[in-house]
């Protein structure tokens, strides 16, 4: 027996498109009002707030709640410039303070913004919302009896509806990816994770096929059965997921979506420390942006169709397992010497990139939790992209920065294969000692990528944060999925 898939947070939203006022709704438990860091007339042109602004004078730089009109009232403070990112984060400490008055109806107000500005904070209250009322996977004998709290959101001060479709969707899709990270690696193996995927593909209609370790034999993947050679199920495979709109645009090819799906990764031969293999069941993030990425275009009913693939195995030690120096021919007929046992995310996205680059989409995105060299360079607060168009690179920082995923570019040019030749084979999987891992491990991977498609790497280092990151509160972030939802619909 393993967890029923997660619903989606509930939260009831409702836009007044008025000034709040002391007439507003007598059914809400709590108000957290926006107001411009360090200015202490925020609430002087409110009419509501002019009388008690005294009440909050001098504390302009902090978030505060207190009593105000029968009401509690939570203030946030935002400044004048603050960014997506920013206003992510600051939203994530407020809707904390709030949840804990546990109120089931909020109302949302701002002072002093503009109506730009008040939309993007309203934005970023929802995400945080449903990020926080999200169900995430919990195996204890008592259940939680306060995961449910906020239950409505009443927007106010704003003179728009705003459209919060995306929020909602991305969120959905964030979600899944975190419930799904968090689940222990007994709870998510391969063949369980293929059944979540096709108890999905049901409900959202789309295509799915599993290839199986027969089919991959047949297709000669051999860089991803050296992976799971050492495995005692034989349960890996590829899954791959179809999108398809109602209504297409003329000549619109597929966008292909690749994750990494290490259920759960020893190490191999190459054994981790047991403080490094502590957490390895969440080595299958990539994967689940790519679904989560999938799920939040499927409910935006975008107009173009989508490919999932998405590489499920896992890297277990065994005599049979794959060793060092080893020699194993991919797909497309690539050798690749083994230098790292370790290294095998890059081994089943070599085969998985191939299968989806030989169906000639128009672009190509792929998430994994690759290389720990990326997290050294960015830390947890950004996530790396590598391509093989340097004229996508401000696109992907724009986009980053919009949707609050921020990610930054990386190298991918040429002379960089000399330190990948092999004697033996015709590229080397890695290089024993780290030297910019993550740059190599874009280059290998680029290698697989057939038909001059265009392709994104996104090396997850920002997948795990400890007490969360922007609007998420949990240490598995979900990152990725917000973020290529908003390039792939602007570019």
């Amino acid at each position: 027996m393993f967890p029923a898939l997660p619903a989606p947070a509930k939260v009831k939203i409702n836009q007044h498109l008025t000034v709040l006022s002391k007439d507003y709704p007598e059914t809400l438990d709590h108000l957290l009002v926006i107001a411009r860091k360090g200015d202490a007339k925020a609430f002087s042109d409110h009419s509501l707030f002019a009388a008690a602004s005294a009440r909050f004078k001098g504390r302009e730089k902090e978030t505060v709640t207190a009593p105000l009109s029968g009401k509690l009232v939570t203030v946030g403070r935002l400044a004048a410039d603050a960014t997506p990112f920013e206003m992510l984060e600051a939203a994530r400490k407020w809707i904390s303070a709030v949840r804990s008055h546990k109120p089931k109806a909020l109302g949302l107000a701002f002072a002093g913004l503009d109506e730009h500005q008040a939309a993007v904070a309203a934005e970023a209250v929802l995400a945080a919302v449903l990020s926080a009322e999200f169900a995430m996977p919990k195996f204890t004998a008592k259940s939680d009896e306060t995961k449910s709290v906020i239950r409505e959101l009443h927007v106010f001060d704003t003179a728009e509806k705003i459209d919060f479709s995306r929020t909602l969707a991305s969120a959905e899709g964030t979600n899944l990816a975190r419930w799904l990270a968090t689940l222990p690696g007994n709870y998510l193996t391969p063949g369980k994770y293929r059944k979540y995927v096709e108890q999905l593909a049901k409900e959202f209609g789309w295509e799915a096929e599993y290839l199986d370790e027969a089919t991959l034999k047949r297709k000669k993947a051999g860089a991803f059965l050296a992976v799971v050679q050492g495995s005692e199920d034989r349960d890996a495979g590829i899954m791959r997921l179809r999108y398809k709109p109602a209504k297409t645009k003329r000549n619109a090819n597929a966008i292909a979506l690749v994750g990494k799906g290490i259920c759960f990764d020893t190490g191999g031969n190459n054994l981790k420390t047991g403080k490094s293999m502590l957490g390895m069941h969440g080595d299958m993030q990539g994967s689940a942006v790519a679904l989560g990425t999938l799920i939040a275009l499927s409910r935006l009913e975008i107009d173009f169709p989508v490919d999932c693939w998405m590489a499920l195995a896992q890297n277990h030690i065994g005599p049979k397992a794959y060793k060092m120096n080893d020699v194993v021919t991919a797909s497309d007929g690539t050798t690749i010497e083994i230098l790292h046992t370790d290294a095998e995310g890059r081994m089943v996205l070599a085969d998985t990139l191939a299968l989806a680059s030989n169906a000639k989409p128009s672009f190509i995105m792929d998430f994994a939790t690759l290389t720990g060299t990326c997290v050294h360079a960015l830390g947890a607060r950004y996530s790396g992209v590598f391509t093989n168009r340097e004229e996508l690179a401000t696109g992907l920082i724009a986009a980053g920065k919009r949707s609050g995923e921020r990610v930054w570019p990386f190298p991918q040019d040429r002379d960089y294969d000399e330190l990948l030749e092999s004697k033996v084979a015709d590229v080397k999987q890695c290089l024993i000692e780290g030297e910019a891992d993550h740059i190599l491990a874009g280059r290998f991977l680029s290698r697989f990528v057939k038909n001059d498609v265009p392709w994104v790497h996104v090396d997850l280092s920002a997948s795990e944060s400890k007490g969360g990151l922007a609007h998420v509160p949990s240490e598995f972030t979900g990152f990725g999925v917000r973020f290529a939802t908003e390039y792939l619909l602007s570019r």
